[in-house]
């Protein structure tokens, strides 16, 4: 009796365990779907952004709509960060395979990354590299594709990115680094900026050293034939 009641009880704990990680599990997978639909509207706030106010730290951020930030930055971002934005829907899963091939042959890693891979990191998870972390953003990425537009998908990237300590958004770099709305940017001080997202607390797009120039030079020469890579962004195809 003792044992078939010691087993009962057992079973019924693993029970209560097993449904518990099921609620946990199900509150994971619905969080960022329910956080997307109130970020289709409402601007939203990055984890980064969000450990910063929990430890009293000080977070510069002015969102602003697509259409009062400069084209030349828009540009210089989709041609630095993602040139096919326009054309996957989430992840470029020809770059995906082409780093895979390089990490099975003992290469390192390099960035497959889109911009709906990094907007996922930056709303929903966390900012070290891990396997676990890039296995999570691809399917969060194609979530966010098709749930916003591209033209809204690059308003919350552009306004939820870190451009430095604290700095958040591109009206807030602008202001921050230049002194000029995000609209005023003209194409170098944009492709100054575009550059320095690959490592924004190293490079500082107002005291550029000569390698973030030499980046921002073939960025600004990108940009001037790489045709409209901003296609799928303009308010007529929304």
């Amino acid at each position: 009796m003792t044992l078939t009641r010691s087993g009962s009880r057992s079973r019924r704990k693993k029970g209560r365990i097993k449904r518990f990680l099921l609620k946990v599990l199900a509150i994971l997978l619905v969080t960022p779907v329910v956080l997307t639909v109130v970020y289709s509207v409402v601007p939203p706030v990055s984890t980064l952004m969000l450990g910063r106010y929990v430890t009293l730290q000080s977070v510069e951020r002015d969102f602003v709509p697509l259409e009062e930030i400069s084209v030349h930055l828009q540009r210089g971002v989709v041609i630095s960060e993602d040139s096919l934005y326009c054309e996957h829907g989430g992840v470029d899963w020809a770059a995906m395979q082409t780093q895979v091939e390089s990490l099975l042959e003992g290469e390192r890693a390099r960035g497959a990354s889109t911009i709906p891979m990094q907007l996922a990191k930056n709303l929903f998870l966390w900012n070290s590299r891990s396997y676990l972390r890039k296995a999570v953003e691809a399917p969060l990425a194609i979530m966010l594709d098709s749930m916003l537009t591209k033209r809204r998908l690059l308003e919350v990237y552009l306004n939820t990115v870190e451009w430095g300590e604290g700095i958040f958004g591109a009206e807030a770099a602008a202001q921050h680094y230049f002194g000029v709305s995000a609209k005023d940017l003209s194409r170098q001080q944009a492709a100054l900026m575009a550059t320095t997202l690959p490592n924004p607390i190293l490079r500082n797009p107002a005291k550029p050293n000569a390698g973030h120039r030499r980046l921002a030079s073939v960025n600004q020469q990108r940009m001037k034939v790489a045709g409209d890579v901003l296609a799928c962004t303009s308010a007529e195809r929304q």
